[in-house]
Formats: C-alpha cells, structure tokens, sequence
C-alpha cells in the first residue's frame, strides 16, 4: 500500500516539477521501502532492532550516491540525466556482493552479531532495484538490461522478498542465530 501511494504522490505535478522534491522523494522512498522490508524479515522484538532497520534504509538509499560519482559533480541536474545507468544499479552486484561478504564473515569467523549483514544488503539493493526497475528494467552485467518491469510485479516482489529472505535465512541457519540473538526460540 505504501508503494502504491508513494508512486502515486511522486506523479503529482507539484513535485514533478521540482527537481530536488522530486529526487528527494524518491530517495525516502527507496529508504522507506528498504526499512519497511527489514523490518518484516527480522520482526521488531526489540528496541535495538530499530538501529537494524535504520541501517537497512539507509543502505536502501545511498545506492544512488553512485548517480553523483558517476556525474562527476554534486549537480544533481548531471547526476539524473547520465548516459548509462551507474555501478552500484547493476543487479548482478547483489549476488555477488552478499555472497562475497558472506564468504569473508566465514573466513574471518565473524559470526552472531554481523550474521544478518549480507542479507540485510541484500534486501536494501534488491528492493532499490526491484522499485528502479519498473522505469528502467533490471540491469544485468554483462547480459544487458531487461525491459522495464509491470508495476504489479515491482509491488508483488516488494511485498513478497522480505518473507522470501526469511524463508531463507530460515533455510541457511541465519534466522536460528537472529532468533538466539533476540532470545527468540524457533519450533519447527
């Protein structure tokens, strides 16, 4: 519901007409639905699992600082009107990235408290990519771009990720070390 009319409140000719109201909108937008989303994976059972999704959000919006690197400039004029998409809106990332931090935590033993990191990245990309996506597609490196999504299918995955990402953080043994760590037990 909140997708729904957050998209339909950025179409307004008020905002569309203002150039950083409108980024900047977009860009709480994509914080709001990243937050939102990891607050559905990890639950709300504690007052610091609000730092948690803050983190999240914000992961979810800094994604486009890459615009401005990409641009050279903080002009945000040159930052939204650049030839080719920037790094970090690769959706090849995702995987590669989650997996690669992944493999480092094992590797360096990093285990409780930083468990749900790379799943945490994963659902602030995958949901700045999904809501992008439906203006631009999907870009996936090298392959190319996929055309742009339908809108049901950008609030559908919204709406079902989260609960997708716990399934498997229940599958991987993530979501038993969470539930220790919020002394949460899980009967199976």
């Amino acid at each position: 519901m909140f997708c729904v009319v957050a998209d339909h409140a950025l179409q307004m000719s008020v905002i569309q007409n203002h150039l950083w109201l409108r980024a900047a909108l977009d860009n709480a937008t994509h914080g709001l639905v990243g937050l939102w989303s990891w607050a559905v994976v990890i639950g709300l059972r504690k007052k610091s699992d609000l730092y948690e999704v803050l983190l999240a959000g914000l992961l979810a919006s800094i994604i486009d600082l890459d615009h401005f690197y990409m641009a050279g400039s903080l002009s945000l004029k040159a930052a939204v009107s650049l030839p080719q998409r920037p790094p970090l809106h690769c959706s090849s990332l995702i995987p590669v990235l989650c997996l690669s931090l992944r493999f480092l935590m094992w590797i360096g033993r990093l285990k409780d408290a930083w468990c749900s990191l790379p799943w945490m990245i994963f659902i602030s990309m995958a949901t700045h990519h999904v809501r992008d996506a439906v203006r631009h597609g999907l870009w996936l490196c090298p392959f190319g771009h996929t055309a742009p999504i339908p809108y049901w299918l950008y609030i559908s995955t919204t709406a079902t990720l989260p609960h997708l990402c716990s399934v498997l953080m229940y599958l991987t043994g993530t979501r038993d070390v969470i539930s220790t760590k919020h002394g949460v037990a899980i009967d199976v």
